[in-house]
């Protein structure tokens, strides 16, 4: 590539860059341009980075280098799997081990197996041994916004019956602990449950069953209807991420945040959440994490997250496939707080 191919290249890339940084999850039009994969934050760049050194452009150099840094955020690279792993992590990650506390299950089921054999279905569910399962689309339904309530509370307590249910806004919660009190709507859209995990009377911890409406329905962008239902869309996000971060902030117990925010780490509504919650992919030991499109060979996006705080802490974090069963991973999580009994048990 010519050195001025090159100058020109990246600042092209620097001048989309900018605006990105700028617009992120501020504008809600820029929700279509920010669903691109994160990988190309940091490819992007990096290819920069390697024909300006071939062709010995060190200003387009010096400018992609800069390009990569601004956007390491949000990237979608989790560089703390390279990193040693603690002695006291809480088992082997990568090998599912236990660890210590209490293990957790977050799924967005795709419409709980709307079509598909629900003894297959429930099979998957039991094997994975979880002590809570924050389980998400309870509900069936088409492409275009319109579902059907549904009710499988028979066969829920039939496949769990050492778990406690908690069942509101087309989410299911299942514990081996007791509830301390009834499940509580969070927005349209999500659940909090707390969980008594040990035996004072306030050994809460609180878990948040969280689904954020997607961005936009595939349609025809060169239609007004695209953009009018994107506005709406946007909007409703805008609700969901307020009434989460404000339940938030009330909530004196340890928290566990986790769910399908079908949200990037490229796109800017993720720092909607707290500062004072940590995302738990620190302890997960994948390079480039992804949970979406669980069906597709090459999966780019990771959309469901997992957020700790007041003290619950994770010990192992990994996406586990889904056997087909939905087009989301399921995260796997050990988590540990002040008085969380291994297991739940007395």
């Amino acid at each position: 590539m010519p050195y001025g191919a090159v100058g020109w290249a990246t600042l092209l890339w620097a001048v989309f860059l900018a605006l990105h940084l700028a617009l992120n999850g501020r504008w809600w039009p820029w929700l279509a341009v920010s669903l691109l994969p994160p990988l190309l934050l940091a490819a992007v760049p990096l290819a920069l980075l390697a024909a300006a050194a071939a062709t010995g452009a060190r200003g387009a150099g010096a400018l992609a280098a800069v390009c990569l840094l601004a956007a390491w955020r949000q990237n979608g690279i989790n560089a703390r799997a390279l990193l040693p792993r603690p002695a006291d992590a809480g088992g082997d990650n990568d090998a599912g081990g236990d660890g210590d506390g209490l293990r957790l299950v977050s799924w967005n089921t795709q419409h709980w197996n709307q079509g598909g054999d629900p003894d297959r279905f429930y099979a998957f569910l039991t094997s994975l041994d979880a002590d809570v399962y924050v389980l998400q689309e309870y509900l069936n339904g088409f492409e275009g916004g319109e579902v059907w309530d549904i009710d499988d509370e028979e066969r829920l307590r039939a496949a769990f019956p050492d778990h406690h249910l908690c069942v509101d806004n087309n989410s299911v919660t299942l514990s081996r602990f007791p509830p301390a009190g009834p499940p509580v709507p969070v927005g349209a859209c999500s659940l909090r449950v707390d969980l008594r995990t040990g035996g004072a009377r306030d050994a809460v911890l609180s878990t948040y069953n969280v689904h954020i409406p997607v961005q936009l329905t595939v349609m025809n962008p060169l239609r007004p209807a695209f953009f009018r239902d994107m506005r709406r869309r946007a909007a409703a996000r805008d609700r969901e991420y307020a009434a989460l971060v404000a339940d938030l902030r009330d909530n004196p117990h340890p928290v566990l945040v986790t769910g399908d925010f079908n949200t990037s780490a490229a796109i800017g509504d993720i720092r909607r959440m707290p500062r004072s919650l940590r995302d738990a992919i620190g302890a997960c030991r994948s390079l480039c994490p992804a949970s979406w499109n669980a069906r597709a060979r090459l999966r780019l996006w990771r959309i469901d997250w997992a957020f700790t705080g007041g003290g619950a802490r994770v010990g192992s974090y990994r996406f586990r496939d889904a056997e087909g069963l939905s087009d989301h991973l399921v995260q796997e999580l050990t988590v540990t707080a002040p008085t969380v009994r291994e297991r739940g048990k007395n």
